[in-house]
């Protein structure tokens, strides 16, 4: 591990997150460990493991004076982070279905015969998947690796916030992608927190779940 300040306690790592709007700015993390953070967020579930999640990892100068308007409210994650990490999800995940299932033969997570069942039956699903279903399965999946993401930050001693408000309309376009393809999650920043944060209040745990 190249943070000499990784977490290995999970408790602290969830307990311990906050929502960071401010940043030193003399912390930049590497190429190599935001590898290993995007890679430890990879392993979040998926549907079918079509595993729908792009990460576009904003970092430059010239990358944050192309977000700081789409961010308006958001500047002082903007400019004091040490990336700020669009999510999006693909709605063409399926196209990567083979590799994804050939990859699982190979290392002998399943057998060639279930592989090639799986494929035939996915593609029938996908081909008839109605857009607004595929694009509520992509979110969800995009929600679920955005969490796993900010908790190996925290793992690896970073601080993260998630981002909703920004112009999700735009994004895509303004960096090159295609706007029909990639749907906006969130924006996620991460670095190394200016201050400790504010703890916020939960519902207790009689007002959010029920056992029957």
């Amino acid at each position: 591990m190249t943070n000499t300040t990784y977490i290995n306690d999970f408790k602290e790592i969830i307990t311990g997150r906050r929502s960071i709007r401010s940043y030193d700015p003399s912390v930049k993390i590497s190429k190599e460990e935001m590898e290993e953070i995007l890679t430890e967020a990879t392993l979040a579930p998926s549907s079918v493991n079509m595993q729908p999640w792009r990460f576009l990892v904003i970092e430059s100068v010239e990358a944050k004076a192309t977000l700081a308007p789409l961010a308006r409210f958001n500047q002082p994650q903007v400019e004091t982070s040490s990336a700020m990490i669009a999510v999006f999800g693909d709605l063409n995940n399926f196209d990567y279905a083979e590799e994804i299932y050939s990859k699982a033969v190979e290392m002998g997570f399943m057998p060639q015969d279930v592989k090639e069942n799986m494929m035939n039956s996915l593609t029938a699903h996908f081909s008839s998947l109605a857009p607004e279903v595929n694009k509520e399965s992509v979110l969800i999946d995009g929600g679920l690796v955005s969490m796993q993401l900010m908790l190996a930050a925290r793992a690896h001693g970073y601080d993260t916030c998630p981002i909703g408000g920004y112009e999700k309309d735009k994004i895509a376009e303004a960096f090159g992608l295609d706007k029909d393809r990639f749907v906006p999650v969130m924006l996620i920043s991460i670095g190394k927190a200016a201050g400790t944060g504010y703890q916020s209040v939960r519902l207790p745990l009689d007002k959010v779940a029920q056992w029957k």
